[in-house]
């Protein structure tokens, strides 16, 4: 069918204007301010909180050589590595094959002193760095 020369050229629209792209793109950036900082702190959380892990289950490993050495828990932690016997003389195996790490790669520090009710184990933090008092070491005896 032939068109009419009399008849309007319809002419379709095609692509975006550029209103409608700078409108994305700021909805897109309100999203990401919003997401962005949300994302960044849970990964910080997801470290402590992995560090806070190792450090009980350190603690609970030197609960069990405790329970098998009459409840006295090992002095230094290379004891874990190499428990020698229990109290009926039969040998007994490796707690641990090594010092478990935080969640930043380092070894969690332990320390046990005659009297105390458990020992001290903690990590360093985010910095690596011991005490400094900027309070990110993560340890087991303060909440």
């Amino acid at each position: 069918m032939k068109r009419s020369p009399l008849a309007p050229v319809v002419r379709r629209r095609s692509g975006f204007t550029l209103t409608e792209v700078l409108l994305v793109l700021a909805i897109l950036g309100v999203i990401a301010a919003m997401v962005i900082p949300n994302l960044l702190g849970a990964g910080k959380t997801a470290y402590i909180r992995n560090s806070t892990i190792s450090i009980k289950a350190f603690e609970n490993i030197a609960k069990n050589y405790a329970v098998d050495h009459d409840m006295e828990w090992p002095v230094d932690p290379n004891a874990l590595m190499n428990p020698g016997v229990d109290k009926n003389g039969k040998s007994l195996p490796p707690y641990i094959e090594k010092i478990p790490k935080d969640a930043w790669g380092m070894e969690l520090h332990y320390s046990y002193q005659a009297g105390e009710d458990k020992p001290r184990i903690w990590s360093n933090g985010p910095d690596k760095i011991d005490g400094q008092g900027n309070g990110d070491d993560i340890n087991n005896w303060t909440t």
